[in-house]
């Protein structure tokens, strides 16, 4: 069973950076998309940013210049980097791996941004 495995949430104040990462659990073939979401108590999960096998990213037009998204060292794996961090940034943050006939979805890490 391949799961998606994300960590790098925590608490910190307004300004601060955190870099977040996405990596599935076992070896599996090159998955061409691994997306970042964001989900807000009582808001539907926002689609925020996503990064091809091959290295192309692409952004929803609500994610600010703040936020990169890479792809890491590993295969299957995808970094958000989030500078200059805001009190509207918290929230959980999931990756979901889109790999050959299956999608994989992670438990989400926690951010929260104090002001």
């Amino acid at each position: 069973q391949v799961q998606v495995v994300e960590s790098g949430g925590d608490w910190v104040q307004a300004g601060g950076s955190l870099r977040l990462s996405c990596a599935l659990s076992r070896d599996t073939d090159v998955c061409p998309f691994m997306t970042w979401y964001r989900q807000v108590p009582g808001k539907s999960r926002e689609l925020l940013a996503s990064i091809t096998s091959d290295g192309t990213s692409t952004y929803a037009d609500s994610v600010p210049g703040r936020f990169t998204i890479s792809q890491g060292n590993a295969k299957n794996t995808a970094i958000l980097q989030m500078n200059r961090l805001k009190p509207e940034d918290t929230g959980k943050y999931s990756c979901k791996a889109q790999c050959p006939g299956f999608n994989y979805w992670g438990q989400g890490t926690q951010v929260t941004v104090s002001s």
